[in-house]
């Protein structure tokens, strides 16, 4: 069986941390804030792309997300056997930041679905995807989209079922942009060398 990646919003957070946030005490929402500021920023960094316009657009869905989270925080009813703070926080971060992707209309320019086949690309990907400022250049050349399908299931760990319900399409949707994108983050990353 096959377990999710640990999101970097896997915090343990504290229920008297929780709790005295609740009660407005401004050291602990700060403390919430610093702990969930990196992890935020680059969810959506990723998902936006990672060009310098994609950091403010980042920067921007943080802001908003922790926002919610402060405003929202007495709604929160996880913890003791429910679901996870940092959970309910990753939510409201890919929320935000698809809403902003969504009212730019960057989806407009998803990769061509041809038919209903969604086989799965099971290559691997090439040794180049291990550099990091490789794998970010070639993931900001994908869509919107696509790059936030392969972005939530790879790193974040959910399901199509689950990606679908984010970004209001089907779950075919998100399996034919996980396998397009795959395939095309691939090219990206073969070195030029190979086409020659």
């Amino acid at each position: 069986m096959t377990t999710a990646p640990r999101s970097s919003f896997a915090i343990d957070v504290p229920e008297a941390l929780l709790a005295r946030a609740r009660a407005g005490e401004r050291a602990a929402f700060e403390q919430l804030y610093r702990w969930f500021e990196r992890p935020v920023f680059n969810l959506a960094l990723r998902m936006f792309g990672g060009s310098q316009g994609d950091r403010e657009e980042a920067a921007e869905v943080l802001q908003e997300t922790m926002l919610k989270v402060y405003s929202k925080l007495g709604d929160f009813r996880g913890g003791n056997g429910g679901s996870p703070f940092w959970g309910w926080v990753r939510q409201i971060a890919v929320n935000e930041a698809l809403m902003r992707m969504r009212s730019q209309r960057r989806h407009a320019f998803d990769i061509a679905l041809e038919g209903d086949d969604v086989a799965v690309d099971p290559a691997p990907l090439p040794a180049a995807a291990a550099d990091a400022a490789v794998l970010t250049r070639a993931l900001a050349r994908l869509p919107a989209a696509t790059r936030s399908v392969l972005w939530l299931y790879h790193a974040e760990g959910y399901t199509h079922e689950e990606i679908a319900a984010l970004m209001q399409r089907t779950p075919s949707f998100s399996k034919s942009q996980l396998s397009r994108g795959g395939r095309r983050l691939r090219e990206l990353l073969e070195p030029e060398t190979a086409h020659a």
